[in-house]
């Protein structure tokens, strides 16, 4: 008994991450010793109080069949907010292996965002099983939420919210804040709402706090309230809050009801997930591939990109076969031609880069499209010029021709100019098309400086230095 203790401190006493933010592999070797031991005094001392990012983290870390097994084992003390924190093959995999009763046990004690964020994902029979094992009034809360669409903040705000009625003293409020149980664990401010749950205003706390208390309420609204509807997207709303600077919001319904809130660390969740997908688009990246995902559904995934990019390759090839015959007379044309087009490609995707950014933040737009457009050619002539200089003398020593060395220098002005003409306009043309700018935009700016590129170097250089 007294080794067990011993090695139950020396678990607790060994942080669970290390200075670069990794999980400790000796502490996920020790859950998974118990979980397959059904040790759960050992699980409960080390597991039962960690903090849900870190529990989420120890689930990723165990193999597929120990997750729903020590979520079992714990039964009551699983945090199943640490759900929220996984991948969502992992997440799915892990529900699949539990029952109806013990996901609705779980989810029962969780804020209604991280629950609906929970269920979402099951199929329409898993979830209304779920569902099922709950009371009418949990029930209902959950519904409501899922019935909003994806990616509204219907389906992301917490339905518990602070609401008082108008004709409320300061002093009322107060004794109702400190009296009822069922106020929400964490809030900003309180919502002033009408007999009929229609929003009012809202009331932040230090302000209430700073008043006297006969002071009724209503006095206290600002006059500026923030407020997101329902069916909004949650991408626009987290531009609201980045913009205004907001710790919370109302969420309200088309008759203009009160039905939430939407907190800022539901934002950070939102803006994060958003930077995700779109670093994962520009590399032609499914946005909901995971490091968890299965190999051949990754392959398929990536497999419809890389066929695209593979026929717009035989178009850049076609170009330079129009050239053959000057590549067989010039060997250095081959072998110079790729460093054209690789330039090309990579300022096309610096271009392209800021502008797919500026698109899905809102930040390019009409009112300054021809300025952004003209900034990037003038910096794509700059580097076009710069380049040309290092390219050409370069070219012109190691083949010894100057000749060579000002086509090559004239080959890269021009590709540089239409790697900034064509990292603006993909994009900027995609999103008119209500086509996704980060998904598709890298395939095809790539084929325009290949295609410029070849055909710039070789056409100048058939002119130039008289070949055909």
């Amino acid at each position: 008994m007294a080794d067990t203790q011993t090695a139950q401190d020396a678990v607790l006493e060994r942080p669970i991450r290390d200075e670069d933010g990794a999980i400790d592999p000796a502490l996920i070797e020790q859950i998974s010793q118990a979980v397959l031991l059904s040790d759960l005094t050992t699980l409960r001392a080390v597991v039962a109080d960690m903090h849900e990012a870190d529990l989420g983290a120890v689930l990723e870390a165990l193999d597929p069949e120990e997750r729903p097994r020590l979520i079992s084992l714990l039964g009551a003390d699983f945090d199943f907010t640490a759900l929220t924190e996984v991948d969502d093959a992992v997440r799915e995999e892990i529900l699949e292996e539990l029952s109806a009763q013990t996901v609705a046990e779980g989810v029962r004690d969780l804020d209604t965002d991280d629950a609906v964020y929970i269920l979402e994902d099951l199929n329409e029979a898993d979830k209304q099983e779920v569902l099922g094992k709950l009371t009418p009034s949990e029930r209902i809360a959950l519904q409501q939420g899922l019935d909003y669409p994806e990616g509204s903040a219907g389906r992301r705000m917490q339905s518990e919210v602070v609401a008082v009625p108008p004709f409320w003293t300061v002093g009322q409020t107060i004794d109702y804040l400190r009296e009822t149980e069922d106020v929400p664990e964490r809030f900003f401010e309180i919502f002033i709402a009408d007999p009929a749950h229609h929003f009012v205003g809202t009331v932040q706390l230090d302000r209430l706090l700073r008043t006297k208390r006969p002071v009724p309420v209503a006095e206290l609204v600002g006059e500026e309230n923030r407020v997101v509807k329902a069916t909004d997207d949650v991408e626009d709303v987290a531009r609201m809050f980045q913009r205004y600077n907001l710790v919370a919001a109302p969420v309200i319904d088309e008759a203009g009801r009160l039905v939430g809130v939407m907190t800022i660390d539901d934002i950070v969740d939102v803006i994060e997930e958003a930077a995700d997908d779109d670093v994962k688009q520009l590399g032609g990246v499914d946005a909901d591939e995971e490091l968890s995902d299965p190999v051949r559904q990754i392959a398929k995934s990536r497999f419809r990109w890389l066929f695209i990019n593979l026929l717009t390759s035989f178009l850049a090839a076609a170009v330079m076969s129009l050239f053959e015959a000057q590549m067989t007379q010039l060997v250095a044309l081959a072998i110079l031609a790729p460093i054209v087009a690789s330039q090309g490609g990579n300022a096309a995707t610096q271009t392209m880069t800021v502008a797919v950014r500026a698109l899905a933040t809102q930040e390019l737009g009409a009112w300054n499209l021809r300025r952004f457009f003209t900034r990037e050619m003038i910096v794509g002539l700059l580097n076009g010029v710069g380049f040309a200089l290092i390219t050409g003398v370069v070219a012109a020593i190691w083949f010894s021709s100057t000749g060579l060395g000002v086509v090559i220098g004239i080959a890269m002005i021009v590709n540089l100019i239409a790697a900034a003409g064509a990292g603006v306009a993909i994009p900027v043309l995609l999103d008119r098309f209500d086509i996704d700018p980060a998904i598709a935009s890298g395939t095809f700016v790539t084929t325009v400086t290949d295609v410029v590129g070849f055909f710039a170097f070789l056409g100048i250089a058939t002119l130039w230095l008289g070949l055909g």
